[in-house]
């Protein structure tokens, strides 16, 4: 069983695998999307399939007080696009063994700063965070849902 974490950004979207364990999430590198990340949803596919993945957690970046603005209005959309795509693949796929893969939103307020904060103390100097930060968000929003399943 394998998790994937998703950051959508709007220069790159940031990925993040988990062990087959569902213990730790690893950096699984950005999509380069320049502006659009609805770009990214047939190489999250390609993701999904090459790693059989079994669910994907998408970063949905509410507000501070908690409510929807225009960003998690617009990363719900994705998440829903998604899973479209993945029940279109499902119909297309000759296999009676495909598993749709759950796709779930996670909050993930001060991700960013979190990840920021882990380069930071990895002594990765802040001129090179830009490269890897939506990654090791996808890593941080991964992590907290799978300690979060753990936990339950």
């Amino acid at each position: 069983m394998v998790w994937l974490g998703v950051d959508l950004g709007n220069a790159r979207v940031g990925l993040a695998l988990s062990d087959p364990e569902l213990t730790f999430a690893h950096p699984a590198g950005n999509i380069h999307v320049a502006g659009d990340y609805f770009f990214a949803i047939d190489e999250v596919l390609n993701v999904i399939e090459d790693e059989h993945v079994d669910h994907v957690i998408v970063g949905l970046p509410l507000q501070m007080d908690g409510t929807e603005g225009k960003s998690a209005k617009k990363a719900r959309r994705w998440a829903a696009n998604l899973e479209k795509r993945l029940q279109a693949e499902s119909e297309d796929s000759d296999s009676t063994e495909y598993q749709i893969p759950q796709v779930s939103l996670i909050d993930e307020r001060l991700t960013t700063v979190s990840a920021h904060r882990q380069l930071f103390e990895a002594h990765k100097a802040s001129n090179k965070h830009r490269p890897v930060v939506d990654q090791q968000s996808a890593v941080v929003i991964l992590q907290t849902a799978l300690d979060r399943t753990r936990e339950q």
